[in-house]
């Protein structure tokens, strides 16, 4: 599913890197640990959290991680923003929270992780 249908379903405002709308992501997951970012190393995928500093875009870069998705209209710092410009990460605002963003990608047809 690429990110522009993902912003859509997610009724989702572009932060960062509208160019990449048209980028496939085959697998997303919702955590609030950094250390799950990590230890799910899965290209092409995209993570929805409520964590809103740069950390997490670190994490996301390490991880290979295209698409960040911010819950609960969580507005992410100016300081993460400027990073995942640099690092050409997309992220994403959504109203709903993170349970009922998840729920809605599930549906559409994105899958989660498949079991390690």
């Amino acid at each position: 599913m690429i990110l522009g249908k993902i912003s859509e379903i997610l009724e989702a405002a572009v932060v960062t890197n509208p160019g990449n709308l048209d980028k496939d992501i085959k697998w997303a997951f919702s955590t609030d640990l950094l250390s799950n970012v990590l230890f799910y190393f899965i290209p092409d995928s995209l993570l929805l959290t409520g964590l809103i500093h740069p950390q997490v875009v670190r994490a996301a870069e390490v991880a290979n991680i295209d698409g960040i998705v911010f819950v609960q209209g969580k507005k992410p710092e100016a300081e993460t923003i400027a990073l995942a410009n640099e690092k050409k990460i997309t992220l994403l605002v959504t109203p709903f929270c993170m349970y009922t963003a998840s729920g809605k990608l599930y549906q559409a047809g994105l899958e989660g992780f498949p079991e390690l």
